[in-house]
């Protein structure tokens, strides 16, 4: 198997990029940019769709060197934070522009980072959720841990899911939502978790606790490396991060609903509740996150056996993510491509309704 996780360490290719832009600054800064919206769309639509996957059933000792790699990824993303941070601290040469290499490496670690932390977090041992609030935390987003897995996957298709993008609503009415809402979802989620094992919210076992920790251990680095300018710097990639993250929710999602029960419940979740991609070369870049229709149906099943679905199971998604997030921040142009593919999924799963 490990060969077969190799094309998996493509998202290494960020790196030399990240380094020209720290060491030399000017236009190299801007290399990450260009690289994730420009080069990536492109080799995306050139290598096309791949509809071949591993069988579900491989065992778990198989995938090492594919676990590995999420594994991997964690001190890389947090030397990666602080070097550039260092580098400012060192050097504050306005021409080196650091603020716009933390925009690319924001990308970096919210396109990359937080796709790994995804895969970890859903995960049952303890190392690896560990290693998920670690990526989680450096983009200050650690409460995502919690809602994601126990509020996300539970009312995805619903309204009481903040992530979950409306029909006809734009990514800016999208965004507050959903920022607000995940972490005021997580705040309810684990006060009833904790009241229902019978411990005070306020109590040190509540993780919120841990990533405020994170958080302060963060900042008072990134200050101790580069003052305020190495905080500014910090916060700044978290924002892009997790930006990134909600805007990807948006598209995961848009406008599928799951239909509502006579006895108040909601249908059980289905690969038709999310938008499916199985564009080769961001499927290895995002470790099959697009094959994101499988994930909601088998949510534990690690990424390199996910399955891709045809269009009579889930609906598909025209272009890759990078793409599609692109064509979300114009909404005229995001409703032109994708409404009248939201229609016609309606269309083929709900038919009665649309009659109605």
């Amino acid at each position: 198997m490990f060969v077969h996780a190799l094309p998996f360490l493509v998202s290494l290719s960020f790196l030399p990029i990240a380094a020209l832009g720290v060491a030399y600054g000017g236009l190299w800064s801007y290399g990450g940019i260009v690289y994730a919206f420009l080069i990536i769309p492109v080799v995306d639509y050139l290598m096309g769709v791949t509809k071949s996957n591993l069988d579900p059933k491989t065992e778990e000792r198989a995938l090492i060197f594919h676990r590995a790699i999420t594994w991997m990824w964690v001190p890389i993303q947090i030397g990666l934070i602080f070097t550039v941070i260092a580098f400012a601290g060192a050097n504050p040469d306005p021409e080196k522009n650091y603020v716009v290499t933390m925009i690319a490496i924001g990308l970096l670690t919210g396109g990359i980072g937080i796709t790994y932390a995804h895969e970890l977090m859903h995960q049952t041992n303890k190392f690896e959720r560990s290693l998920s609030e670690i990526l989680m935390t450096s983009t200050l987003y650690g409460h995502f841990c919690i809602e994601h897995v126990h509020g996300h996957h539970i009312h995805v298709g619903t309204p009481k899911d903040p992530v979950s993008a409306r029909y006809g609503e734009s990514i800016y009415k999208f965004y507050p939502r959903a920022v607000f809402g995940s972490l005021a979802s997580a705040w309810r989620i684990q006060r009833d978790r904790m009241a229902r094992r019978n411990q005070s919210f306020w109590g040190l076992s509540n993780p919120f606790w841990r990533y405020l920790l994170a958080y302060v251990a963060y900042f008072a680095t990134a200050y101790a490396l580069a003052g305020w300018f190495g905080v500014g710097l910090f916060a700044l990639q978290a924002f892009v991060a997790f930006t990134l993250l909600e805007i990807i929710n948006y598209v995961e999602h848009y406008g599928l609903r799951r239909r509502q029960l006579a006895d108040g419940r909601y249908e059980r979740v289905q690969p038709r509740h999310s938008w499916n991609a199985s564009h080769q070369f961001t499927n290895y870049l995002l470790i099959n996150l697009q094959r994101h229709s499988d994930h909601h149906k088998h949510p534990q099943r690690r990424y390199p056996v996910l399955q891709h679905y045809d269009e009579d199971e889930a609906p598909q998604l025209p272009y890759g993510y990078p793409t599609m997030l692109i064509m979300s921040l114009v909404p005229p142009v995001w409703f032109r491509v994708m409404n009248p593919r939201v229609e016609a999924w309606r269309r083929r799963h709900y038919p009665e309704e649309v009659a109605a």
